[in-house]
């Protein structure tokens, strides 16, 4: 039995002495945001953890559970910009599909933490949270990312997530394509809500010039830096990207490249830099704590990305000012106005996307337009207290008893 037949297998009814237990009436309301994560984690762990502070101020208190690998090196990471952000982190190690002790591990949290509303953020979490509920009954909120990375266990993932989401409370799409393909396996449309990214504006506001930023990271102040930040997929066009500083350089622009992140394509993408003899021009950074400093020391910042939802990364660098140019994907057309506060291109368009990047760096006064009009877009419309105020009234609906249909 895979864990799809057991959603979908009807639970014994509890007996008296096995009813659930209950959260105390009248106590301020917990939320658990739930999780699984390998390594550090990606845009969505930018949003849980940043979470907590917001929300407290708001009536609510908020835990983050993390399911991961024992051992993981990457969960001390996250331990840490939990600790910059004052997000209480739990810990439950998880040893794969069929370790059912997370469930009693999580179960005990429930009950110690006295959860009101159960957030899951994945297909693991998502059935894990309707389970749970039987022993410990809460309100269900889900959000939903998007799968961008794929593998062969992805439809497994999509069938879990199709079989659980229908039961939800609430689910929180954070792009209108998610949102439409929630409607479409059976989520109520009262039940989907679309909730964008949001950043805290007052965190990514740019503390050094260009200049500055570029003679601190050692990168040539008299040359164009290019800048990626994202996790070393497939999915996130890097070739294409590579490429395109390659067809930069063979116009005569003096164009360098720095990716941020880490990721099993490192090996294909340096031999590609060597490929085409670009050693002194692509920098792979690695994983950085420190990201911001990568944004103001970028001339132009490139989501050259093949599939996402609404990046945090592409906020981040149009909050400081980097003029931007991505690929027309999913629910980034709402956020670049192709030409008005940045450029879109066709996801795997070399020729476009090196032609748009030509454009921009010859042009001083678009790329100050873009500067601009990028800080402009993001707040307030994207800013993280906006993004929490809305979740907030979401929680209270719930609690109010106002279930979608």
């Amino acid at each position: 039995m895979d864990i799809a037949d057991t959603l979908t297998t009807p639970f014994p009814p509890l007996s008296d002495s096995l009813e659930p237990d209950r959260a105390e009436p009248n106590a301020v309301p917990v939320v658990l945001d739930a999780r699984v994560v390998t390594g550090t984690g990606g845009g969505p762990e930018k949003t849980i953890l940043n979470s907590p502070r917001f929300l407290e101020p708001l009536g609510y208190r908020m835990v983050c559970a993390y399911m991961h690998p024992p051992g993981d090196p990457g969960f001390d990471v996250l331990t840490r910009q939990a600790a910059k952000y004052n997000a209480p982190l739990i810990s439950i190690p998880d040893r794969g599909a069929w370790d059912w002790r997370v469930i009693t591990e999580m179960l005990a949290v429930c009950k110690r933490e006295k959860v009101t509303v159960w957030h899951g953020h994945d297909y693991k979490t998502n059935a894990l949270g309707l389970l749970l509920n039987r022993l410990w009954p809460m309100r269900l909120v889900t959000t939903v990312h998007g799968w961008v990375q794929h593998t062969r266990r992805t439809p497994l993932y999509y069938r879990v997530d199709q079989l659980c989401l229908p039961q939800y409370e609430r689910v929180i799409c954070v792009s209108d394509d998610l949102l439409e393909s929630c409607i479409a396996a059976g989520v109520s449309t009262k039940k989907c809500v679309l909730l964008e990214n949001g950043i805290d504006t007052l965190e990514y506001s740019r503390q050094k010039t260009l200049a500055e930023a570029k003679d601190a990271l050692e990168l040539p102040t008299d040359e164009f830096v290019i800048g990626a930040v994202g996790r070393l997929s497939g999915e996130k066009g890097f070739d294409v990207l590579i490429r395109s500083i390659h067809a930069l350089v063979a116009r005569g622009l003096d164009a360098n490249l720095v990716i941020v992140g880490e990721g099993g394509e490192r090996t294909n993408l340096e031999h590609l830099i060597r490929e085409l003899d670009l050693g002194d021009r692509v920098r792979l950074a690695g994983w950085q704590a420190d990201v911001k400093g990568y944004f103001e020391a970028m001339d132009v910042f490139v989501l050259s990305s093949l599939r996402e939802g609404l990046p945090n990364v592409l906020l981040e660098a149009m909050a400081l000012g980097v003029p931007v140019i991505s690929t027309r994907v999913n629910g980034v057309p709402r956020l670049v106005q192709d030409g008005r506060n940045g450029f879109l291109v066709n996801a795997g368009d070399l020729e476009g996307l090196t032609t748009a990047l030509a454009g921009l760096l010859k042009n001083d006064g678009l790329r100050e337009l873009f500067r601009a009009a990028g800080r402009r877009t993001v707040d307030p419309r994207y800013s993280f207290a906006t993004r929490m105020q809305r979740l907030k009234r979401l929680y209270d609906e719930l609690l109010r008893g106002e279930q979608g249909a």
